[in-house]
């Protein structure tokens, strides 16, 4: 793994910057659940979901370049490629149910089903990445799906 330079390096003070940015991310993905319910109205869940990852698209594209970031592909490692190529696939099928589970429930039951993803990431990470979880990691990882399913069921 290579150092870790500006944004990606840990921060001297109370919080780590990761954690920064999953909370970003979590106030971003929850815009993205108001925005996208009201957007797929009146169209295809598909195409809305085509529309949303060519915004994504274009804007990486300017990311990645305006940083100085991008490689040549040949850069990349094959096993680099395989897991990234994965990850895509998940990616877009998790963005087609979730545009067609949007457009046939309510914001606010769909997202926190969605978010069961966190749980299913933890028990993939012990499952799969050798991850060890504590007592309090566990007892996290059930709280968040019995709110879940107190969130799901109106």
């Amino acid at each position: 793994m290579g150092k870790l330079r500006g944004a990606d390096r840990m921060t001297d003070g109370l919080f780590p910057s990761w954690m920064l940015w999953a909370l970003l991310s979590a106030c971003f993905a929850a815009l993205t659940a108001i925005f996208a319910k009201v957007g797929v109205e009146g169209i295809n869940s598909d195409m809305a979901t085509l529309i949303r990852t060519a915004v994504i698209f274009v804007m990486l594209i300017g990311i990645v370049v305006a940083s100085g970031q991008s490689l040549a592909p040949s850069a990349v490692s094959g096993r680099t490629w395989l897991f990234l190529l994965l990850s895509g696939l998940a990616t877009g099928a998790s963005w087609l149910c979730y545009f067609r589970a949007l457009k046939l429930g309510p914001a606010s039951q769909v997202a926190p089903v969605d978010k069961l993803s966190v749980v299913l990431v933890a028990l993939f990470g012990v499952l799969f990445l050798g991850e060890k979880l504590s007592g309090p990691n566990w007892l996290g990882v059930v709280l968040i799906a019995a709110g879940v399913i107190l969130l799901a069921f109106k």
